[in-house]
């Protein structure tokens, strides 16, 4: 929705800043983790060809390996330069999995503003759970090993990624850091992101109102090309307008997990941070 603001170019999921080299960017999403790469390779699509097809995401593998011996905040820098002067907009949630990671934006990107997305951590564990049954929950050993069989657990993984963000936001300035909820934006969407809008300075009005409830104008808005289909959330992928993605009534935090096949709920250090970000 922000990508979609005359003066910002949203792109999907980088992870560009997951390693120090383009190199090891590229030996590390083998194999189960190539998917974190289609962000990246359809974004070059689009800059640098204009499209996204089977060829131009061929050039895109050629134009990341004549690169393999820079840095990726080099990378990031090129890209940021291809779409000036508007602001690039990246949403890459792997990046909170790691304390280090999330320094390494800030050192690379010292005046960039940081926006904290929470969503209760029960809409957010189902959503983990329908992706190719919770592959990506696998993926980061997010799994509760007290029982047998052991279970995959997302609840892990929102306190894990929250617990992370926290300890980051400590050391970013007031005025380049926001926390907001998902389901205020989805709820109340013109308010809110009016006041996004204003803490990034950039500009506001009924025309960008109307842009910015319309995510299904993006580029990047549907699967891309075979081999590089992701890059998003694929429940957005498939549903990119904003109408589909509104609730109705209470997500509560008591109960037990759908997930799971015993009566367990959440557990105490998820509930607490829960309460605290003001989900009941």
């Amino acid at each position: 929705m922000l990508g979609q603001h005359p003066e910002t170019y949203g792109v999907p999921e980088l992870n560009l800043l997951l390693t120090e080299t383009l190199e090891e960017f590229a030996l590390s999403l083998r194999g189960s983790r190539q998917f974190q790469s289609h962000g990246l390779l359809r974004t070059i699509a689009q800059l640098y060809a204009g499209e996204q097809t089977l060829c131009s995401i061929d050039m895109a593998h050629r134009w990341i390996f004549n690169r393999l011996h820079s840095m990726t905040a080099e990378i990031y820098f090129e890209l940021c330069h291809k779409v000036s002067p508007l602001r690039l907009v990246e949403s890459s949630h792997v990046y909170a999995t790691d304390l280090e990671i999330l320094n390494r934006i800030y050192n690379t990107f010292p005046h960039a503003y940081f926006l904290h997305l929470l969503c209760h951590p029960r809409t957010q564990g189902e959503s983990i759970m329908k992706i190719a049954n919770g592959a990506m929950a696998i993926l980061e050993d997010w799994i509760d090993y007290s029982t047998e069989p052991p279970v995959v657990e997302p609840q892990y993984g929102w306190y894990k990624l929250n617990s992370n963000i926290l300890d980051f936001l400590k050391g970013v300035p007031a005025s380049q850091k926001m926390t907001i909820r998902g389901e205020d934006i989805i709820n109340e969407p013109c308010f809110n992101l009016e006041n996004i809008c204003r803490w990034l300075n950039l500009n506001w009005d009924e025309s960008v109102s109307a842009a910015l409830l319309r995510p299904q104008d993006s580029s990047y808005a549907s699967y891309g090309p075979y081999g590089t289909h992701l890059g998003l959330d694929p429940h957005f992928l498939k549903y990119p307008a904003l109408e589909a993605h509104k609730t109705t009534g209470v997500v509560k935090l008591e109960g037990r997990l759908s997930w799971r096949n015993d009566d367990k709920g959440f557990i105490p250090e998820v509930l607490q941070m829960a309460q605290e970000f003001g989900y009941e």
